[in-house]
């Protein structure tokens, strides 16, 4: 990679993703592509070039892409789970139909393209412990649907037209940088600003609700060194699983207490997201991208919590109570 454009590089995983790689390729054009009403500011806008880049347009695709001689496309463009319940139409429109364009321009102009699937892909049927890297995927959500269809899209493109399409299966990610944005398991966010504010936590999800999780240091790493990796070595393209954690809110609740002693959570469900995280596995395999690109996570819940702690303090001024170890 030299010359990147990120589409969505203003959203949840974008906004990091994108000043990652600008530190990591200084020498290169890494391109915030944003739509009207989502602009870069601060460091953002002022670290490097910016386009205005709707993924539902191919024509602005293809001008980013001849603009900056890109080679490397990361598509980020989607709506969150709970969102595109609300939006299907929407959510389809964005998650296939911009894909579509993507790869289409990217056939033109011979770029790679890195679109991140989900655990949302799996569903019931699937086996939810050490989900495998192959099995069934039947979704009961548009996300899901979205992300199996891409998956298969990314695959045609590759074997078809020679498109170098790579991606990884992302867990909940975890971040103190961008807010929650709709996600199912956006409660792992929302309970660490609670703790920090001194607040009591609704938990959305019932106990015993497990997921995987990571934190976002670990999937930028992923989507990053996907996109490097030897594709010699690569036996599966779209989309591997990888994984760094898995917990229910009980665990990730107790884990805030040994640094918050004073926290508090209830219950307050919210029966859409549980129905959804319901669907969705305990765990994932993540051996195949251990073996073909040597995925590895570096935080466990431990570190991720005095990190998310730590930094979400210094976010908003909050001096850490005498009571509390981290």
């Amino acid at each position: 990679m030299k010359n990147v454009l990120i589409i969505g590089a203003t959203g949840q995983i974008g906004s990091e993703l994108t000043m990652k790689l600008r530190n990591e390729y200084p020498n290169g054009n890494i391109v915030a592509g944003y739509i009207p009403g989502a602009e870069p500011k601060g460091v953002l806008l002022e670290s490097g070039p910016s386009e205005i880049v709707d993924i539902t347009n191919p024509q602005q695709i293809a001008e980013a892409v001849d603009k900056y001689n890109i080679d490397t496309i990361y598509n980020l463009a989607a709506l969150l789970s709970a969102v595109a319940e609300a939006k299907p139409q929407l959510a389809w429109k964005i998650g296939v139909g911009g894909l579509y364009n993507t790869l289409e321009v990217a056939r033109e102009k011979n770029c790679a393209v890195f679109t991140p699937s989900s655990i949302g892909s799996f569903g019931k049927d699937t086996p939810h412990v050490k989900t495998p890297q192959d099995t069934i995927q039947r979704p009961a959500t548009i996300y899901g649907v979205t992300k199996v269809t891409g998956e298969m899209l990314s695959d045609y493109y590759a074997k078809r037209f020679g498109v170098d399409t790579r991606s990884v299966r992302f867990p909940g990610l975890i971040s103190y940088v961008a807010p929650p944005g709709g996600g199912t398991t956006d409660y792992a966010v929302d309970i660490y600003y609670s703790a920090v504010k001194g607040e009591k936590f609704k938990c959305p999800l019932k106990p015993g609700t497990l997921m995987d999780m990571m934190y976002m240091p670990d999937a930028l790493r992923a989507a990053i060194e996907i996109m490097e990796a030897d594709p010699t070595r690569l036996v599966h393209r779209n989309s591997f699983n990888i994984a760094s954690m898995s917990f229910d809110p009980e665990v990730i609740f107790n884990k805030i207490k040994e640094y918050v002693p004073g926290f508090e959570m209830e219950y307050e469900l919210d029966p859409l997201r549980q129905a959804i995280a319901d669907s969705w596995p305990d765990s994932l395999d993540d051996s195949c991208a251990r073996a073909e690109w040597d995925w590895k996570p570096e935080y466990d819940l431990d570190a991720m919590t005095v990190d998310m702690l730590t930094n979400l303090r210094k976010k908003f001024g909050i001096e850490k109570p005498a009571d509390c170890k981290a």
